[in-house]
């Protein structure tokens, strides 16, 4: 039995908890605000908003560090590789003619995945409460009080 709106809000607003990863992530993909789909979550290139204009969920706390690079590396490298070794069997060029085709089709790739992949892991973050989403600040775990072992 699907769930109505009314009571979504007898429930106490369950609806706002649900986080589906999936829509998180595409929402962050393509550049939208993952909790509501409708404001941006980039301000310049690489540099999220600090909230939400929106809804007004919070963006400024998020970690991606060096996650989408790696992610943009991965994904270029592969298709990049793939396509030097399917073209180096088709055509014979010489080593300098692939490095005067691959390396502008490698920048510019990676500049163009670098945005969307990044906002897809704010959008997993969001999805997951991570980084302080869930509405608590995250703690190292040595930093937490050291266990009773008698307990």
């Amino acid at each position: 039995m699907k769930a109505t709106a009314t009571d979504i809000l007898h429930l106490g607003g369950a609806e706002k908890d649900e986080r589906p990863v999936g829509r998180s992530i595409k929402r962050g993909f393509f550049g939208r605000c993952p909790a509501c789909g409708n404001g941006r979550l980039f301000r310049s290139f690489l540099k999220s908003v600090d909230s939400c204009a929106a809804c007004g969920e919070r963006m400024d706390h998020h970690r991606a560090d060096d996650f989408p690079p790696y992610i943009v590396v991965t994904i270029v490298g592969h298709l990049v590789l793939t396509g030097y070794m399917m073209t180096d069997l088709i055509l014979p060029l010489s080593t300098w003619q692939h490095l005067a085709f691959w390396a502008p089709v490698t920048l510019a790739s990676s500049l163009a995945l670098m945005q969307p992949v990044k906002g897809a892991v704010i959008g997993l973050q969001w999805a997951l409460k991570m980084h302080g989403f869930g509405g608590h600040e995250d703690t190292p775990e040595d930093s937490l009080p050291p266990r009773d072992p008698s307990a």
